[in-house]
């Protein structure tokens, strides 16, 4: 029990802390900077779209206000079967040029929405972006630079959180989301990034591949494809985009995540032919141990109570109680001061893995919402 203990603890501990310790030592010996440059390339924005009547027309316009030449962008909105107003809105502000709609009759899933709309695309640059996420003038651009270095096949901006006080466990989602961009930024520098920000990404249209109609974490397959053709993924922290905490919670949406996760360990085999070692590196770590998290939780948790006899591990064992006891109290009502949800936040998080991984084995489609 006391191996058992020290080896869920050595896990949890790893995937949290040591990862990010280990990328900061490897930056210290290894650095690969990309070839930036202003580049103007001809852009397609593909907006997919599914009952997004409450904000389609704000994002329209935030992506025509965008700092980039007019006549080298195209806005495209592919609305996915929407029931509301989606198609209507966004028709009355295309032209046909500037703005398209691609209004698909049957919802089918964004997946099978993206390989629909790809080669109706006239970009050099595909530039995904999802309809709640607003842009910075500047974000297209300085995501397109990257594409300046011929070694460089996909590129994510940096997500983030506005208005993160309005919801419950929106400082949790802020403080995740930053430490998140710390460790694609590293690996990034590295080597290449394993997936990007569905919010803002961007390939290559010559490399995309038509994506399973299973596909869950279309943001991770993209940029995961392009390693295996022999290219870089990288992160620009200058390309931000950024959403309300509002449109970014629940445990629904952690539980698609987090089947879209198990999902990629199909994904390996990109890294493997041939064999990419900093980009294996960063699966084992990013995502394996990752998951493997909540099973060393439990496995943590029912090991101390057979060491309850041992003074140090009473102690431990009162740790974990106050955790959870913590977690439990922010799950009925919001809790002061706001850090004290983050055990709440860390364990619903974890908590969403059994269900995706169920949902994964049963093959049940995981709905987009």
């Amino acid at each position: 029990m006391t191996w058992l203990f020290w080896l869920s603890v050595a896990i949890t501990v790893y995937a949290y802390f040591g990862y990010p310790l280990v990328l900061f030592a490897l930056g210290l010996v290894i650095h690969r900077p990309v070839r930036k440059e202003r580049i103007e390339p001809y852009v397609s924005i593909l907006i997919p779209a599914y009952k997004e009547a409450r904000v389609i027309a704000q994002k329209i316009r935030n992506c025509l206000a965008l700092d980039y030449p007019a006549h080298k962008f195209e806005i495209v909105v592919a609305c996915d079967g929407s029931p509301d107003d989606t198609p209507l809105i966004a028709q009355s502000l295309a032209d046909g040029v500037r703005v398209r709609v691609l209004n698909f009759p049957v919802n089918r899933g964004k997946t099978e929405v993206l390989n629909a709309s790809v080669p109706q695309l006239k970009g050099e640059i595909i530039v995904f972006s999802d309809a709640a996420a607003m842009l910075y003038r500047d974000s297209v651009r300085n995501l397109v630079a990257n594409f300046a270095d011929p070694q460089v096949g996909a590129v994510s901006g940096k997500y983030t959180v506005v208005k993160a006080e309005d919801v419950a466990i929106g400082k949790s989602e802020d403080f995740y989301w930053k430490y998140e961009t710390f460790l694609k930024t590293k690996e990034s520098e590295l080597s290449s990034t394993l997936g990007a920000h569905g919010h803002l990404h961007a390939i290559r249209k010559e490399l995309y591949e038509p994506l399973a109609p299973d596909a869950i974490n279309d943001d991770y397959i993209i940029p995961v494809s392009v390693l295996a053709k022999g290219f870089r993924a990288v992160y620009e922290p200058a390309a931000i985009v950024f959403e309300e905490a509002q449109e970014m919670t629940g445990f629904g949406r952690r539980v698609r995540i987090m089947a879209g996760n198990i999902q990629q360990m199909r994904e390996l085999r990109g890294l493997l032919r041939p064999f990419q070692t900093l980009p294996f590196f960063f699966f084992f770590s990013h995502k394996i141990v990752r998951l493997l998290v909540p099973l060393a939780m439990l496995a943590a948790l029912a090991a101390n109570l057979f060491l309850l006899g041992l003074p140090l591990y009473r102690t431990l064992f009162y740790g974990q109680a106050v955790f959870y006891t913590l977690a439990g109290a922010e799950a009925l009502w919001r809790i002061r001061p706001r850090f004290l949800a983050l055990p709440y936040y860390f364990t619903m998080v974890n908590a969403a893995v059994f269900v995706g991984l169920y949902q994964v084995l049963v093959r049940r489609k995981v709905a987009w919402k």
